[in-house]
């Protein structure tokens, strides 16, 4: 019985559902608690940014960009095209921390989401939903 319930559920999904809960709560987190991740913004990003905005208002900013892409991973009706979108943006985020930020504590998590959105961009164009 359990074995025919997971031969019919959709890997896509799964991973629609963790990616979008992550991204959820990331982007939360990101825009009413910005304080929590001063810490992880490279001191270069940092000047880079702070001559066009507050680090608070950017933090901000990348909290509404996650939450809508978890919207996008969750949202049933986005459809394959919703799915390629947000893969692909959580591929170019996850991408551009692992090679602009660089190695510290959260590494492994990162590159297990790269992972999971390659996986994802990938089944979005073998799957014609």
């Amino acid at each position: 019985m359990i074995q025919n319930f997971i031969q019919k559920l959709n890997p896509m999904w799964t991973l629609r559902l963790g990616l979008g809960l992550m991204y959820l709560y990331s982007g939360y987190d990101l825009f009413y608690n910005p304080q929590h991740w001063y810490g992880f913004i490279p001191r270069w990003l940092s000047q880079f940014i702070t001559p066009f905005m507050s680090i608070e208002s950017y933090l901000r900013l990348q909290g509404t960009g996650e939450f809508i892409i978890g919207l996008l991973f969750l949202a049933w009706f986005s459809g394959t095209k919703g799915v390629r979108i947000a893969a692909a943006l959580a591929v170019l985020e996850m991408a551009g921390i692992l090679l602009f930020v660089g190695i510290d504590l959260i590494t492994f998590r990162d590159i297990g989401l790269l992972g999971g959105a390659i996986a994802l961009l990938i089944m979005s164009f073998q799957n014609r939903q």
